[in-house]
């Protein structure tokens, strides 16, 4: 899969996409990820990407020239543009799912008060939000995607197997999970776990999983 991303803050990005699960995507040809600076893509000698909205109000937008040329330079045929503000529909695991199935995206992160709207209208193919709260800028929201999209790709992991019964993955959060020793400071894995019975194990998991969607997502179940 190939990943751009266009952003004010190119140094956002690096630490976070340069470690584990990621790296090794990276290393492995299975990631080919590029960071662009949008004001390399402004032509005066302020580099300036923003400018006040028509009609007033509180703050600056990000002005669309710069923008228009970047996505035209970057984006082949077959890349789809996400935009990544506030206004976006909420990010969710079937959403990267859906994601990790595309070969080309092309990420462009929000600043100030948002993009001019015909950067939406005429240059976007989907718009993102990673939750509703507002951060500082869009550099944390498109680590999330790449993150949570990489993951999903065959190979990344190692055995695909491991991202098929996480949280999210069958609409429920995921099941408790314990390792070795099985007893420890009093507390003990529960016997099923450690008797053998394939079956009987599953339908603990998936009780459990409900259990814990019940208690901490019930907005899951509805």
């Amino acid at each position: 899969m190939k990943i751009d991303v266009l952003t004010l803050f190119p140094a956002m990005f690096a630490g976070p996409l340069d470690e584990s699960i990621i790296k090794r995507a990276r290393n492995k040809g299975l990631l080919d990820l590029k960071i662009h600076d949008l004001r390399d893509w402004t032509h005066d000698r302020h580099r300036t990407v923003d400018d006040k909205p028509f009609g007033g109000g509180p703050g600056m937008l990000m002005k669309p020239e710069p923008i228009f040329e970047a996505v035209e330079s970057l984006k082949r045929e077959k890349t789809k543009v996400i935009l990544l503000s506030p206004g976006g529909r909420k990010f969710s695991q079937q959403i990267a799912a859906e994601l990790a199935v595309e070969n080309d995206l092309l990420l462009v992160t929000g600043h100030y008060e948002g993009f001019d709207e015909r950067v939406r209208e005429a240059l976007a193919d989907d718009e993102l939000s990673i939750g509703d709260y507002v951060l500082t800028n869009g550099a944390l929201p498109a680590m999330v995607v790449i993150d949570a999209v990489t993951r999903l790709l065959p190979g990344v992991l190692g055995d695909d197997e491991s991202s098929r019964d996480e949280s999210f993955s069958h609409g429920l959060l995921e099941y408790p999970q314990y390792t070795r020793p099985a007893e420890f400071k009093g507390m003990k894995v529960p016997d099923i776990l450690v008797s053998g019975n394939h079956a009987g194990i599953e339908k603990w998991r998936r009780e459990q999983a409900r259990k814990r969607t019940e208690k901490n997502r019930p907005d899951l179940l509805t």
